[in-house]
């Protein structure tokens, strides 16, 4: 029988500090994982971010299939802590007027809609700017706004595949492979998240607001690296290496007696202290096929058999030992169990449960960011769906009692959903 590991209560911030991005109001139009990683990040550092979401059904990684606790899915919840959720019916001309109202009073408006979605309601920058000059607004695509695929829809899997990044995962004698969490719409939400913090950074020097925008397809091909760089100047296509970039044999898996570990010799000072005070072996060094850094890569199959034959004949905390008294990057090869109960991450406090409305408290990853003067907020769980529909009426743009409850009757928050 399967049991949820234990967390420890999440340590609250000392009353009275700083946060980073406090009064900034942030109005979230995203859904599934790239814009919702961004505006996550902003909602952790004291940004307030109004989660707008359809009525029905709402953001689609609610229905996600990975796990859920108290109605909501894993990953929801990893994608929308500390925001405030409403819900709108942009088919209803009352609820479109609320989002304009709450665009005109925004910092920042993100959006990762399909293209024309936006200006089909008149929610697009060129129809919103004009009243709210000093407005950022962040657009996330999979191919971008313009050109002949801004309308082609995209995930994070098809721009892998499409982009050339997929073909650099996996080993030399398979298919390629996709990574198994999404990494590019999660380095597109940083990216995305980097181009808000220029914006208002430009917008204390300017005075003025802009449209900015991050496509997966770009972020793709920019996280094809010193490959894709490699590419552009020799013209070679690069494969894919399995565990060892550009076939080095003195990086990837190995096998002690009783486990696998992971190695990285990356230069000819690491591969020294391996063979001479690890493996115990100076003839890899002085043999003329192995001595240099080319003769290893050139004769790397013969090495890397002798180098795993070594490793088999003892345990792996013989090994990982050797190898940290020799200063030599290595690490276990751990599951998701084993990595999220090792001490390299239990120690720096990256994993609490913190309250939860329906579950009674939900498990909390911590942001990968650490600020002295400004640290991220006490967090607080992803919204239920329309949670904080009346309260953010109320408290952000003034709404009284009858005027929300006059929405509600018009459909403005959809029919099965009272404001909530």
């Amino acid at each position: 029988m399967m049991t949820r590991p234990d967390l420890p209560e999440r340590a609250p911030r000392g009353e009275g500090i700083p946060t980073a991005l406090d009064g900034l109001l942030v109005v979230d139009f995203t859904r599934v994982v790239a814009g919702p990683a961004c505006t996550q990040t902003l909602a952790d550092f004291g940004a307030e971010v109004i989660k707008i979401e359809n009525p029905d059904g709402g953001d689609d990684t609610r229905h996600y299939e990975h796990a859920e606790i108290g109605g909501e899915s894993a990953a929801y919840l990893s994608l929308n802590r500390n925001k405030r959720g409403i819900a709108l019916d942009f088919n209803n001309p009352a609820a479109l007027e609320v989002a304009r109202e709450l665009i005109a009073k925004a910092d920042v408006v993100v959006e990762n809609f399909s293209g024309g979605v936006m200006k089909k309601f008149g929610l697009d920058y060129a129809s919103v700017a004009p009243t709210n000059p000093r407005l950022i607004y962040c657009s996330i695509s999979a191919y971008g706004r313009k050109g002949e695929f801004a309308l082609r829809p995209g995930f994070d899997p098809i721009t892998q595949a499409e982009s050339g990044f997929m073909s650099l995962n996996g080993f030399p004698d398979g298919e390629p492979v996709r990574t198994g969490p999404p990494i590019v719409d999660m380095a597109t939400g940083m990216s995305a998240c980097n181009a808000i913090l220029l914006a208002l950074i430009a917008r204390d020097r300017l005075g003025r607001g802009q449209q900015v925008e991050v496509a997966l397809i770009d972020t793709a091909v920019s996280m094809t690296g010193f490959y894709g760089m490699a590419y552009l100047i020799t013209g070679n296509n690069p494969g894919r290496f399995g565990n060892s970039p550009n076939g080095s044999p003195t990086v990837g898996v190995y096998r002690a007696s009783d486990g696998p570990f992971y190695m990285a010799c990356a230069n000819d000072r690491l591969y020294r202290r391996l063979v001479t005070e690890v493996l115990e072996r100076p003839d890899l060094i002085t043999d003329p096929e192995f001595a240099h850094r080319k003769s290893r890569t050139a004769n790397r199959e013969k090495l890397r058999a002798i180098i795993a034959s070594v490793f088999a004949t003892d345990t792996l905390e013989h090994w990982m030992a050797k190898m940290k008294k020799a200063n030599i990057p290595v690490g276990y090869l751990r599951t998701v169990e084993q990595g999220f109960n090792a001490p390299e991450v239990r120690d720096r406090d990256r994993l609490s449960r913190i309250p939860h409305p329906t579950a009674g408290s939900v498990p909390n990853i911590e942001p990968p960011i650490n600020m002295g003067l400004t640290p991220t907020v006490d967090p607080v769980a992803a919204p239920l769906l329309a949670q904080h529909t009346k309260d953010v009426l109320h408290k952000t743009l003034g709404y009284d009692d009858r005027r929300i409850a006059a929405l509600a009757e018009a459909g403005a928050f959809g029919r099965a959903i009272e404001a909530g």
